[in-house]
């Protein structure tokens, strides 16, 4: 029987904070082929439409890249096409090169989704024709541009107008793509008139996506669970990333490490053996200030895990139950979250 290799806590934090672009000292353009190669690295870059100082994209990017400026972002997808903009547990701008995998994701949606969201009380079903016809015939157009007259629900973040629904469904099953965004509102167009050719064409079948999604996941996270690498992507389920690692150990393809935690308790994970060899990247000292949605800290408990802090954003608690704030960042100092703002 193959001994469990061991990854002390030291290395576990090194091996996190080097596969999330944060162990060596940021440099470079950020901008251009640099910055579609940080994106890649990080898989993606989570958007989310909260401004308090500035958006979460921007500073994740300028957190692994201090000359990274926000037209740099624009730039590679408004123009350049170098990344699209879907869902991966959130709205996320991701590497233009993994299109192809999203199909499955558009198939799966489709499937499920307008039952889900009719019993969510969203009546839209009657608006997709419609809608799709007036994007074919007038080009890009936004929420605001469709659904005139049309009521709306009772409030909230729910509140969409049936056209709206529409709109947002024919992005999630892949009919319609983000062009841009003005003043943070998606302005859709037809899919094949944002994605380059040799993307829109591509097909991958099922089994190639699982693979890829399992794949990339664990290049990215370093070390994992099966159900931490079904959720990176969100691609996935959990019993297909369980199933792939099951037939990658059992082809010696990955093998299993015991990782210490901060508390020093460990966890089963899945690991590459070329990285279980190598050596541990030497983690910067450099003192950081981190979005509340930055990459690192998207699985919060893996994060609290590893490195013994714990962090959340209070913006959904209610004011009186808030400990440290509204909108708090948390500091990266080195390979310890050490502070908060």
């Amino acid at each position: 029987m193959t001994a469990i290799a061991r990854i002390d806590n030291a290395q576990a934090r090194a091996i996190f904070l080097s596969h999330h672009g944060l162990a060596e000292a940021p440099s470079g353009s950020g901008k251009r082929q640099d910055l579609q190669d940080v994106i890649e690295a990080l898989g993606f870059v989570q958007l989310d439409s909260i401004n308090t100082v500035a958006r979460a994209h921007h500073m994740t990017l300028h957190a692994r890249r201090a000359a990274y400026r926000p037209a740099n972002l624009h730039r590679l997808h408004d123009r350049d096409r170098g990344v699209f903009e879907h869902w991966t547990h959130d709205a996320s701008m991701i590497a233009m090169r993994h299109f192809p995998h999203w199909r499955l994701r558009f198939a799966r949606n489709e499937a499920t989704l307008a039952d889900r969201w009719t019993k969510w009380g969203r009546e839209f079903s009657g608006k997709i024709d419609e809608v799709m016809k007036h994007v074919s015939n007038n080009g890009p157009c936004s929420s605001s541009d469709v659904g005139e007259g049309e009521a709306r629900s009772s409030g909230g973040w729910w509140d969409w107008h049936p056209s709206k629904a529409a709109l947002e469904y024919l992005w999630r099953t892949g009919h319609l793509s983000v062009c841009h965004r003005s003043a943070f509102r998606k302005v859709y167009d037809l899919t094949e008139n944002v994605i380059p050719p040799e993307f829109l064409n591509a097909r991958r079948s099922e089994v190639e996506t699982i693979d890829w999604a399992c794949s990339s996941a664990l290049d990215r996270l370093g070390f994992a669970t099966s159900g931490e690498i079904a959720a990176f992507w969100g691609l996935i389920t959990p019993a297909e990333a369980k199933e792939w690692c099951r037939g990658k150990l059992a082809a010696g393809e990955v093998c299993e490490a015991d990782v210490v935690m901060d508390d020093s308790r460990t966890r089963r994970s899945f690991i590459w053996p070329d990285l279980l060899a190598s050596n541990v990247t030497e983690v910067t000292n450099r003192l950081r200030i981190l979005s509340p949605f930055d990459p690192a800290l998207r699985d919060r408990k893996r994060a609290e895990r590893l490195l013994g802090f714990h962090y959340r954003i209070e913006i959904f608690v209610p004011e009186a139950q808030r400990i440290y704030g509204y909108y708090v960042f948390p500091v990266l100092e080195g390979d310890r979250l050490v502070a908060r703002i």
